[in-house]
């Protein structure tokens, strides 16, 4: 085996720094290029974590270079092509969310994959902030035994106003659909990461900054195989009472058949048994890079899982399940009734 995996990535907009930073932490990884076609762009990216070459045709990069795997950071109109032509190289693929912008498409790209061979894993991170992973040791060491409902609230503040969106990601202004396209199935992973798998869901989605097209506030209800339910109370719209919104984006509460755990927004975890006052819980976690460093931990165990030759949490058969349910959270919105998955 050789020394290190070599890699290279497609994109240079707002969120891509995190995953660069994160790779340059990975000693098994040399991330050898990038590909944008704004040059200004990919020099800060380049000299800020040692990137060496720059390419404006992502497909001349793929067959010069060679690389062990891409991590396709770009909008996800783009990925279909990009997919396809990396697996066809027989390169292992890392992908941004959303995959597609339907759930047919996505499909076609994980099964596309699937067939040529290669590794396809989404960059799906959320179920990988350490209050997460932490959260799911403790449900599966049965601190607060059969789980009966989770609830998570968020309150993220960055959509409200005629320039919403517009300092960081713009492109949000246009989707159709934004606040569970966008984010909220980032909670429907996270729910079935601790949770199980989903039943059946309903949805009261709304729009409520006129200067976007898609949804921005939404109150999501997932019923599990388990009968247990989860809560996503969200809005990009109002503003969270905490210093850094997007540090766990919300509280969380999770209630079980021995008591309760609560997440709070500065990433304290406490758990309170029945008939017990609440105690907190000692883990780590640390305020760098993204969301508790998610994104070091996700790609972290990409690469882990990718030396051992293992499974990986997000990988395309997995994460269709997070997108059937998001496409019937969206036909539940639309019908006002709940659906099926």
């Amino acid at each position: 085996m050789k020394d290190k995996l070599k890699g290279v990535a497609i994109g240079a907009g707002y969120f891509s720094k995190f995953q660069y930073e994160a790779w340059s932490r990975i000693h098994e990884v040399d991330m050898a290029a990038l590909c944008n076609s704004n040059l200004e762009k990919a020099i800060g990216i380049m000299n800020a974590y040692g990137i060496k070459k720059h390419y404006t045709d992502y497909k001349e990069m793929i067959i010069k270079e060679a690389p062990d795997f891409i991590d396709i950071i770009t909008p996800p109109e783009t990925h279909l092509e990009m997919c396809k032509f990396a697996a066809d190289h027989g390169v292992h693929i890392i992908c941004q969310k959303p995959l597609a912008p339907t759930f047919e498409e996505s499909k076609e790209i994980v099964d596309y994959a699937a067939e040529k061979g290669v590794h396809f894993v989404i960059h799906e991170n959320f179920r990988y902030q350490p209050w997460h992973r932490e959260i799911k040791k403790i449900i599966d060491h049965g601190e607060v035994g059969d789980l009966f409902s989770l609830n998570f609230r968020s309150r993220m503040g960055d959509g409200w106003g005629d320039d919403a969106y517009l300092s960081r990601q713009p492109y949000f202004r246009d989707y159709k659909q934004l606040l569970i396209y966008e984010t909220g199935v980032h909670y429907i992973d996270t729910f079935r990461y601790h949770a199980g798998e989903i039943d059946s869901v309903y949805a009261i989605l709304k729009r409520l900054n006129p200067v976007i097209k898609g949804e921005d506030s939404g109150l999501m209800i997932l019923n599990f195989k388990n009968d247990a339910h989860a809560i996503w109370d969200a809005n990009r719209y109002n503003e969270s009472h905490f210093e850094n919104a997007r540090y766990t984006f919300g509280e969380y509460l999770i209630d079980g058949s021995k008591g309760s755990l609560r997440l709070y927004p500065d990433g304290t975890i406490t758990i309170q048994k029945l008939g017990e006052k609440e105690k907190t819980h000692s883990y780590r976690h640390n305020n760098i890079g993204f969301a508790g460093d998610c994104c070091y931990i996700f790609q972290r165990d990409f690469i882990d899982n990718f030396l051992l030759r293992g499974t990986f949490e997000t990988s395309g058969a997995n994460y269709l399940k997070t997108l059937k349910a998001q496409d019937a959270v969206y036909k539940s919105a639309k019908t006002n009734k709940p659906v099926f998955v």
